[in-house]
């Protein structure tokens, strides 16, 4: 995806890269995406295509999202560290404590670089779920599907409230601030197109939001 391409300098992804669910309509709506950023226009980018199933939409764009932050996490885990970073905040007034209701029910503190690395893993369990996100064309999405979709989001801005208000300056140094800028902004936009996060969990980038939105 050419828009969102980084310099071989900073190919390094947290994690591998997740493809887009097979079958012909995954690749389908994934190509429809490329096209659609490929013309620069993020607003219609963001919308469901017509004809197409919101579900279908939704599954291939969370793929494409857990990508784009962990490519741009990717960049910094030299600088996010346990000892630079001892808690997931961000800024003075925002912390976020772990908990995925499995394994760990009860909401822990941990580090900025733990959190994301849980939060990575449980993603991609969700993602490689057949029961959440089916594989095969045609397959039921899971009456809860949306509300999964919703968690993924929300624990995904984290990530970007954690760049922001901790390593702005360092991604400006590695002359990525203007990638990060256009993704955030994509992001943005499809969440609110979609309603996907709450606006008070959009609290610590308020005003960034608002640029974007226009509101």
């Amino acid at each position: 995806m050419s828009l969102f391409g980084l310099g071989s300098r900073n190919q390094k992804t947290f994690r591998p890269k997740k493809s887009a669910p097979s079958g012909s309509k995954g690749a389908q709506l994934q190509r429809h995406i490329d096209a659609t950023l490929g013309s620069g226009n993020l607003r219609e980018a963001v919308r469901l295509p017509p004809g197409e199933d919101i579900n279908e939409w939704l599954a291939v764009n969370t793929v494409d999202f857990f990508n784009q932050v962990n490519i741009l996490y990717g960049t910094l885990t030299e600088f996010c560290t346990p000892s630079n970073c001892p808690t997931m905040s961000a800024g003075s007034k925002y912390e976020y404590r772990w908990a995925d209701g499995v394994t760990i029910k009860k909401p822990i503190e941990v580090s900025a670089p733990k959190y994301v690395e849980y939060l990575m893993d449980w993603i991609e369990v969700q993602l490689d779920d057949e029961s959440v996100f089916p594989q095969k064309l045609g397959a039921p999405f899971p009456s809860n599907f949306k509300e999964v979709v919703k968690t993924i989001f929300k624990r995904l801005f984290r990530v970007y409230a954690h760049i922001y208000h901790s390593h702005f300056q360092k991604i400006v140094s590695l002359k990525e601030e203007a990638h990060l800028n256009t993704c955030f902004k994509h992001f943005v936009l499809f969440t609110w197109e979609f309603r996907l996060i709450n606006k008070e969990e959009l609290a610590p980038l308020n005003e960034l939001v608002e640029s974007i939105l226009q509101l």
